[in-house]
């Protein structure tokens, strides 16, 4: 009886041990820092760690591009720093199907995703599944923008009561704008789109280096229209109870961008993975994008604030570049426009 109640007493004492490295585990996902600060994150972490014996470690040190940057040398190094990635825009597809980052996770491992609108499954490997989507427009103020005089078209944004009016992100480090580089390239073509950027450049009072810079600018007043999103209304409307900032579409149209998540090739944990990315796409976590990420949840299914639902404007033309020609000619644009608007 001694010896069983001893052999009891150990073998209760193992499962303790394995219980408590189970739930130490960590789960490591790198994503941009909006998304850790202020976005969904938080809600997230509690929910799958209720269901899951892992500690969820979100990383965000910079923006998106920068931690995809961080994961590629990861890579190159032999290190295996994160799970999960969110985060990845469409203009990545190409080169992270190129570098085989990810795993490709059967649709069925990923239940939720049978909701998400087919238009925004862009990745044909479905290595890359879709958790948001957003337009960038044009965001203007309008205590000192008339509407009779709003542009409406791209060539209505070069006459000359917009000199010095118009505030821009640099395209090779920010999302919103790099989306309107690839907006341009698609109105006027290669290389036309140059010309434009020429005729635009008396009416930029700068090129700031990312999107909350940009937007500090304009909430400051230093110029009153903004390369921004279509939710910014919105936004201004549920956080801030005005509606003072306004939407602008260029020729009805406005530069769609979509965001993925994927599993890291090498994670130990690919059940864990899935599970995750199918609790991102569920309603509970997606009915919290329009007011945390502030923009389209892919899931149709989630709830939208009645708020969000009449401010935040879906451009009756949305247009995007295809990520194979991003791809094939990203680096080339870049530097052209570098020379066209800096100067080198």
């Amino acid at each position: 009886m001694r010896t069983l109640l001893v052999t009891a007493v150990a073998l209760l004492g193992v499962c303790l041990v394995c219980f408590g490295q189970a739930a130490d585990t960590p789960f490591v996902v790198y994503t941009y820092d909006s998304f850790a600060s202020w976005g969904p994150a938080s809600s997230i972490e509690q929910a799958f760690e209720a269901t899951h014996p892992v500690d969820v470690r979100f990383v965000a040190v910079a923006d998106s591009r920068s931690m995809l940057t961080r994961l590629l040398q990861e890579r190159q190094a032999g290190r295996q720093g994160a799970d999960v990635f969110i985060g990845i825009e469409a203009a990545e597809l190409a080169r992270t199907q190129r570098l085989e980052l990810f795993v490709s996770i059967p649709p069925e491992d990923v239940p939720n995703l049978a909701a998400v609108d087919p238009a925004l499954l862009l990745d044909p490997s479905g290595s890359l599944i879709p958790y948001e989507h957003g337009y960038i427009t044009f965001v203007y103020d309008s205590e000192h923008v008339e509407t009779e005089t709003l542009a409406r078209t791209f060539e209505d944004l070069l006459d000359a009561r917009y000199r010095n009016q118009i505030i821009l992100e640099d395209p090779r480090m920010s999302s919103p704008g790099l989306s309107f580089l690839l907006w341009t390239i698609d109105r006027y073509g290669d290389p036309g789109y140059l010309d434009y950027w020429r005729q635009l450049r008396p009416n930029i009072l700068t090129v700031a280096g990312g999107w909350g810079e940009a937007y500090d600018l304009f909430l400051a007043g230093e110029a009153p229209i903004v390369l921004s999103f279509s939710t910014d209304t919105a936004y201004s409307v549920i956080d801030h109870g005005s509606a003072r900032h306004k939407v602008m579409l260029l020729q009805n149209q406005g530069y769609r961008n979509v965001y993925f998540m994927g599993v890291v090739q090498g994670t130990e944990h690919l059940d864990w993975a899935t599970d995750f990315l199918d609790l991102v796409l569920s309603t509970e976590i997606q009915s919290l994008i329009p007011t945390t990420e502030w923009m389209f949840p892919a899931n149709p299914e989630a709830l939208l604030p009645v708020s969000f639902y009449q401010y935040a404007v879906t451009p009756p033309q949305p247009v995007m570049v295809s990520p194979e020609a991003i791809a094939e000619n990203l680096d080339r644009w870049l530097r052209e426009w570098s020379l066209v608007i800096l100067g080198g």
